[in-house]
């Protein structure tokens, strides 16, 4: 498999699958500890940059997670612009892009001051730099996840699609344990003044080795390629939207309940625990490792079955299990450890019959012409729209003393997206790509 050249290679250049696989995966590793690292070490540096209410200790991280969100509102920009500059020059200059952008951020993050020493000045550089984070990972999910799918083989798009969460979930495992070695070892004065800084800043350095190894990368779009030849026309910006309106509203539908899950599931549930519960923060970011490493191992596997059984099928399995299960999951939490760590794994078996086949069913909507712009704007559209916003919301609930609710707003978008998963989504696992 590794010598064998990859299918749909357009520019007919002999590829190594596993050297793509690497490419993309290792770099999404580093694209995403970046990202995820905010999520996991938000409890510990919202007191320094936010100022606190003398009779709310909830708004700091209140605050923390609005900005966490705005991030998430840079990413259908990043989506549209990294995802049109995709599509006109080529996947692998657009990774690129992305990975240099990703770890400025993430510098800018680290070197952020305290409101302490510069008053207002804090929360404008923790937000520029999360703006910067944003649309670099909204132009991320548009070029590698299409470079992934289009570097499959025949009947292994479900597999090879599998990779944007394993390695997504690698670089979430990699800050969620860095973050609970840190808890761990350094007293909680230390964590909160400078401890938090430290896998910011070793995110920036690995997003240069993540640079170093996506250069090794060959480019998989015909398409671009024919446009720096003079061979074809550049798409437009919203051309993927004109000619392919029912697609693009496609991938909403499919999007709203997953990425409201995985946000939940991977990011917050472990702040979740800490606020409604009191659950303890070091043994919260534990438990928060041990579930991404079941959550990782099953994403190939998932992957595999449903090049075997379909695509819909797997969504439609993930969309009941959320409709059904949000509820009684998180009214099982208390504080003891085996309750969090239960809720965890078993909602993350549902969830990955949706991430593991997401890149997939997104990229085969789409022609290779307006692909990246086409899978990448639309869904972190709603990214921003539903996922950015579940933490905020989680936190506000329980500001307002009604944390209940957010279990049944999950259930009610995964009902939303259920039904676009049976009644509009067609099978594409047998297609070719377009």
């Amino acid at each position: 498999m590794a010598t064998s050249p990859v299918a749909h290679s357009p520019l007919g250049i002999p590829k190594s699958r596993v050297r793509q696989l690497m490419a993309a995966s290792i770099g999404n590793v580093v694209e995403w500890y970046d990202w995820y690292a905010y999520t996991f070490l938000a409890v510990y540096f919202s007191d320094q940059v936010f100022p606190k209410a003398s009779d709310n200790s909830l708004v700091p991280l209140l605050s923390s997670f609005a900005v966490f969100a705005v991030g998430f509102f840079m990413r259908p920009l990043g989506g549209l612009l990294v995802g049109a500059f995709a599509d006109r020059y080529g996947r692998k200059s657009a990774m690129t892009f992305t990975i240099v952008l990703m770890g400025a951020g993430s510098l800018l993050v680290g070197l952020t001051p305290t409101y302490a020493a510069v008053g207002l000045l804090a929360p404008v550089i923790l937000t520029l730099a999360r703006l910067i984070q944003g649309l670099s990972v909204g132009g991320e999910f548009a070029a590698a996840t299409t470079f992934l799918v289009e570097s499959a083989p025949p009947g292994r798009r479900g597999l090879f699609s599998s990779f944007q969460y394993v390695s997504t979930t690698i670089g979430q495992l990699i800050a969620s344990g860095l973050a609970a070695l840190l808890a761990t070892s350094l007293i909680e004065a230390d964590m909160d003044s400078w401890g938090w800084r430290v896998p910011f800043v070793v995110g920036a350095v690995l997003s240069l080795v993540g640079l170093w190894i996506r250069k090794g990368a060959d480019e998989t779009s015909a398409v671009a390629e024919e446009i720096q030849r003079g061979e074809a026309t550049r798409p437009k910006l919203f051309e993927f939207l004109r000619l392919h309106p029912r697609s693009a509203a496609t991938i909403v539908g499919i999007t709203i309940a997953g990425t409201v899950a995985y946000y939940t599931w991977t990011s917050f549930l472990p702040t979740y625990a800490q606020i409604t519960v009191d659950f303890d923060k070091a043994e919260s970011l534990q438990i928060g490792t041990i579930s991404l490493v079941f959550f990782m191992i099953l994403q190939p596997l998932l992957g595999m079955l449903s090049d075997r059984v379909g695509r819909r099928p797997m969504l439609i399995t993930f969309g009941l299990g959320f409709v059904i299960l949000p509820v009684p999951l998180l009214g099982l939490l208390t504080d003891a450890y085996w309750s969090l760590l239960v809720v965890q794994l078993v909602g993350m078996v549902f969830l990955g019959c949706f991430t593991a086949i997401s890149a997939a069913v997104n990229s085969e909507l789409f022609p290779t012409r307006v692909r990246a712009a086409g899978a990448g704007f639309p869904y972190s559209l709603t990214v921003a729209l539903f996922g950015g916003t579940a933490p905020l919301i989680g936190t506000a609930l329980q500001e307002a003393e009604n944390p209940g609710l957010f279990p049944w707003y999950m259930s009610a978008l995964a009902l939303v997206s259920t039904l676009v998963y049976i009644f509009v989504l067609r099978e594409t696992k047998d297609e070719p790509l377009r």
